[in-house]
Order: structure tokens, then C-alpha cells, then sequence
């Protein structure tokens, strides 16, 4: 009998049945990778459910997981919860130890899983404060109980039957997940997510995601507790794609070149940071290679899809990839297909270069509380066009509001906030979700977004100022790492800037500038605020005198997801920013 998927501990049965993969899930450890095959996944799973019942786990209820890397055991433990009927809530592992305790609280879990010894120790730290019935850890730490105890439970297997009932009565419709926005302001919300929400989400997203079922290989790094990653790892059981889970970021390169796999999900920072380092290569290039590597470039960087350059620019394209963009291509395991872009806009030069190095970006748009995929572009049938995230998936509606903000109804709509029936009903006008993104649709079906709806502000004069447009353009900049565009009720906008430490160190000792080369002594020094003005100066031309940068000041610090500046998916958190440099803000508008 066929495996009809309705519920998401559907997909590894369905995977298990449609290809029986002998590798469904790897993570490495002890330098070794631990693969588990499709069945061997199900068998582990299952064990940890009959584990979990003897445990006392009862239907609905919320099992927490923190984990600092995506790993099998996550994806094992996800399985094991939600087919017994309760609902798994994972926590992102950088937050502090406090907002574990608020979200463990919140979410009323019984039971929390944790990776390591950093976040059990950061668990223990607020254990009077949390009213959990047990800790397990998925690595030996000393002291703690290792999640082994819930396996050797489930290995009787004498309540089976329980786990088969447990599996029978769970609807489409049932709550799967609680997922807590990370959020730019605020306390986190649990976004409610349904089977139904989930499962749609991946049957409608997965026909613009082309992969070779049963044969493609997967590399697995951005945060699984975020809906973005969580949905394309149940896409990837879905179409039988080999999925291996990246150590780390550090080790992201090291891991790519051991999988080579053929698609591979990411945020836009990563895919600058990785085009940065491209480029730098090629700057320590001499003579006749260097001319080549940046003829490519400016090449790739005019790329437009399906020809539209004519013929002659597809035959120059055709050599640039033979004698240049092939090499970034090995570099990047040699394999590589397809890499998909969410979470943030990504830069249209990015989008030009790497389709035209032949491992095009599919940029997509979603939010948590539409499961996420609301659109994303498609190479085939001419639904790629750079600028924008593409086409909406079936099934699923957007319109534009009158102020131009994006709405979205369809079966991938959160169920509500979890305890806030206020909040929920303000993000919602009948069954259409307001997104708080600002956006059109061309007329070829096409969805680009234009701002933010809640970071767009007024000047004192009463122009309005979109961010992230400025933003953008400004972080093309190899100079600049991070940049925040302030002004709310000013005469004008300035901006605050990390800036590209690595790089500037290696542009003063290129350019003889005496050290030493700490970020104190960057943030203040001449030389580089002057070379930063002129990066601003050649950027506001692209803007409106009102939205131009008038006055900037530069951080000494590196703004990252640990210090709070970032979300685990490197979005600025813009209140912590701005209030943490606030001296800096009143020196641009009162010093």
C-alpha cells in the first residue's frame, strides 16, 4: 500500500518505500561520518517514540530541543515526537540562557534534548527557573543524561502498539511545531505550524526545486530550528535527496569539498562572504591570469537568464566558465547544482555572478508564520528573474495591499501565536496574513520586495526612508561588513557601520598604512573613514537627495549573532543596534 503523505512523520516512511536510501541523513563526528540509511532512521525513531511513551509523554505535549549544529539526532528526535502526537519546540542555541527559560516556560515543554556541555551548562543555569521533567543531552556530558537512556527504553518494544495507535489518531489538522520567531524587537513568539501547514508547504514548494530524486546530495548548515532549513530537510526526505549536516560554519568549505553535493540552502551573507573570498583570490592573482578572473567577473556580473545578452555575450560567457568559472565551481566541491536563498534579500550582482559561474541562486520568499515558502524562482519554464523571489507556489494567494504591503492566504498560514490570540489577530484580516513586508507583482507573476514595513521611517521633513535599499547597495562594498541606516525623525539619514576588518587589514598593508591593525584603531582611523566616504559617496547617486547618507560612523566591534546584534539568520536586530549605539547616533545628529 502506498504511502499517503499528510502528516510530516509521513515523509521518511514515504522516502523509505519510494527509495530506500542507504544514506538519508550524515553528520560527522570523531572525523568520521555517522550515516543513517532511510531505514535505519525509521528503526532509530521509532525506539526514541517508544522511549518517549514510557517517559510519560502524552499527546500535545512540547518537547524542546536546543542543538548548536544540525546533526541526525535532530532530525531522529523530530520524527520520534510528532508521531506519538506531541509537538516538538525547538530553541535557537545563541540566545541567552534566560530566553531558554522563557520559551521552555512559555511553551509549557516536559522533556528538553540539548546538543552539548555549552547550552546543558547554560540549561542548569536556569533550572529553578523552569519546570522541566528531565535534561538528556545528545553528547556524553558529565553529569547529564544521555539521550542513549530514551533509545535502550524504546528497544521493548511490548508498547509498540501504543505507538501504532499513538500514529493513527493524529490528524492533518493537529498542531505540529512551536516555533519562536527569533524577532528583530521584542519577546519571541510560538508560531503555530500544523501538519497541514507543513506538508502542503513542501508538496506545493517542492516543484520549483529541481533535484534528481533518489540521487542528489544535500549539505545541511543553516539553523534546522529555523522554519527555512526545518522545510527543506522534509523536502529533501521527500525527494530522496542524500542529506550530510556540515560541522560548522568554519568547516563549511572542508565539509563541501567531502560531500560535493549538488544543492545546498543559504542565507545572502553566506553567499557574500563566500563571492568576497572568491574575489580576493583573484586578487592575488598576477599578470595575464588576474585580467582573465576579472574579465569573468565583469562578465558575470552583466548575466542576464535565458540568453537575453545574444549571441556573442553567450559565447564569451561560454569561455569564462571553461577557463575561470569552472575553478570556482571545483572549489565549491564540483558538484554544485543549484543553491537556494531565503530569509534575506539577496543582491541582484550575487544572483548575476554565480548563475553565470553555473550554480545559480534561487532566491525565495516566506516568513515562519507561512511555513515559510510563499514564492521562489525556478530556472525552468522561465521562471527565474533576477531582482525578484520569484513566482508564488501553488495553492498559495498573495495580494498587495493598498499601502503596498504583502498579504498571503493558503494552507501554509500559521494556526496563530501561541497564547496571544491578540497578536494573532493582528497580523490577520480573514485568512490573509499580513507579512509587514512591502512588495509588487509584475505582470509576468513575478514578487519582488521593496521594504520592510515596520524599519521604513520619516525624517523630520516628512520624507520616508526604506532601509534596506540603502542597506543593500552599501554592503556591496568590500569595505563594509555590516551597515544600519538610521534617521527616524531627523533631519536626514546617516548610518551606523561595521566595518570588513579582514579585508581593511589586508587593504592597509597593501597600501603601506602603519598599524597596528586591532578594530579600535580602524573604527578611528582617517585613512579608512575617508575610503568609506567614498564608498557612501559613490552609492547615494543611486538615491533620492532626501534618502542619501549625509554622515556615518564606524563600530569597533564585529556585530554577530552571539554579542545579540544578529539573528541566528544574521538579520539585524535593529533596536539592540541602535541602543547600544546610541552615543554614536546623537554625536551624527547633536555632537
Amino acid at each position: 500500500m502506498s504511502v499517503a503523505v499528510t502528516r510530516v512523520f509521513d515523509f521518511p516512511y514515504y522516502q523509505l518505500e519510494k527509495f530506500k536510501l542507504e544514506c538519508a541523513f550524515a553528520t560527522k563526528k570523531k572525523g568520521n561520518w555517522e550515516v543513517l540509511s532511510s531505514q535505519a532512521f525509521i528503526d532509530q525513531a521509532n525506539n526514541v517514540s517508544r522511549g518517549l511513551l514510557r517517559l510519560g509523554v502524552q499527546a500535545n505535549d512540547k518537547i524542546a530541543v536546543i542543538t548548536s549544529n544540525n546533526r541526525n539526532e535532530w532530525s531522529v528526535l523530530d520524527l520520534a515526537v510528532l508521531q506519538i502526537g506531541a509537538q516538538n519546540a525547538p530553541i535557537y542555541p545563541t540566545i541567552a540562557a534566560d530566553d531558554y527559560a522563557y520559551i521552555i516556560n512559555h511553551s509549557e515543554s516536559t522533556y528538553c534534548f540539548a546538543s552539548d556541555e555549552e547550552i546543558y551548562k547554560k540549561l542548569k543555569s536556569v533550572e529553578k527557573d523552569i519546570n522541566l521533567k528531565g535534561i538528556y543531552t545528545f553528547d556524553e556530558v558529565q553529569g547529564a543524561d544521555h539521550w542513549s537512556k530514551v533509545i535502550e527504553l524504546g528497544k521493548d518494544m511490548s508498547n509498540n502498539d501504543e505507538l501504532e495507535q499513538r500514529k493513527a489518531v493524529v490528524k492533518p489538522s493537529d498542531l505540529a511545531t512551536l516555533i519562536y520567531t527569533s524577532g528583530t524587537t521584542g519577546k519571541p513568539k510560538g508560531v503555530m505550524l500544523s501538519h497541514h501547514n507543513l506538508v502542503t508547504n513542501v508538496l506545493d514548494g517542492e516543484k520549483r526545486v529541481p533535484v534528481t530524486y533518489g540521487g542528489s546530495v544535500a549539505l545541511s548548515f543553516l539553523p534546522v530550528c529555523h522554519v527555512f532549513e526545518r522545510i527543506i530537510l522534509y523536502l529533501y526526505q521527500y525527494c530522496g535527496v542524500s542529506t550530510y549536516f556540515a560541522e560548522s560554519l568554519e568547516l563549511l568549505t572542508v565539509n563541501i569539498k567531502e560531500v560535493k553535493p549538488n544543492i545546498m540552502t543559504a542565507v545572502p551573507r553566506l553567499y557574500e562572504k563566500v563571492y568576497d573570498g572568491i574575489i580576493a583570490k583573484g586578487e592575488g592573482l598576477k599578470g595575464i591570469k588576474k585580467a582573465l578572473f576579472f574579465w569573468a567577473v565583469s562578465l558575470g556580473l552583466k548575466f542576464e537568464p535565458y540568453g537575453q545578452n545574444g549571441f556573442l555575450y553567450e559565447l564569451k560567457l561560454k569561455i569564462a566558465r571553461k577557463l575561470i568559472f569552472s575553478k570556482w565551481k571545483e572549489a565549491l566541491g564540483g558538484n554544485m547544482d543549484l543553491f537556494v536563498s531565503g530569509s534575506a534579500p539577496l543582491q541582484s550582482r550575487l544572483a548575476r555572478v554565480f548563475a553565470a559561474a553555473g550554480m545559480p541562486i534561487m532566491e525565495g520568499y516566506g516568513l515562519t508564520e507561512t511555513s515559510p515558502i510563499v514564492s521562489v524562482n525556478d530556472e525552468r519554464n522561465g521562471g527565474f528573474r533576477i531582482g525578484t523571489v520569484g513566482r508564488v507556489i501553488d495553492n498559495v494567494e498573495v495580494k498587495i495591499a493598498e499601502d503596498g504591503e504583502i498579504l498571503v492566504k493558503g494552507p501554509n498560514v500559521m494556526q496563530g501565536y501561541y497564547k496571544d490570540p491578540i497578536q494573532t489577530a493582528e497580523v490577520m484580516t480573514g485568512a490573509y496574513f499580513h507579512t509587514g513586508d512591502i512588495g509588487e507583482i509584475d505582470r509576468d507573476g513575478f514578487l519582488r520586495i521593496t521594504d520592510r514595513k515596520k524599519e521604513m521611517f520619516k525624517t523630520s521633513g516628512g520624507k520616508y526612508i526604506a532601509p534596506a535599499v540603502i542597506e543593500s547597495q552599501l554592503k556591496q562594498s568590500r569595505f563594509i561588513e555590516q551597515v544600519m541606516v538610521v534617521g527616524e525623525g531627523e533631519k536626514m539619514p546617516a548610518a551606523i557601520v561595521q566595518p570588513n576588518f579582514v579585508f581593511i587589514t589586508e587593504w592597509m598593508k597593501r597600501k603601506k598604512i602603519e598599524g597596528p591593525y586591532t578594530p579600535e584603531n580602524i573604527a578611528n582611523s582617517p585613512v579608512v573613514i575617508d575610503r568609506i566616504q567614498k564608498e557612501i559617496d559613490a552609492v547615494n547617486p543611486h538615491f533620492g537627495r532626501w534618502e542619501q547618507i549625509k554622515a556615518f560612523r564606524l563600530t569597533p566591534e564585529m556585530w554577530t549573532i552571539d554579542d545579540g546584534h544578529l539573528t541566528p539568520t544574521m538579520k539585524m536586530k535593529r533596536r539592540v543596534i541602535k541602543e547600544q549605539y546610541l552615543a554614536l547616533i546623537e554625536d551624527i545628529y547633536r555632537g
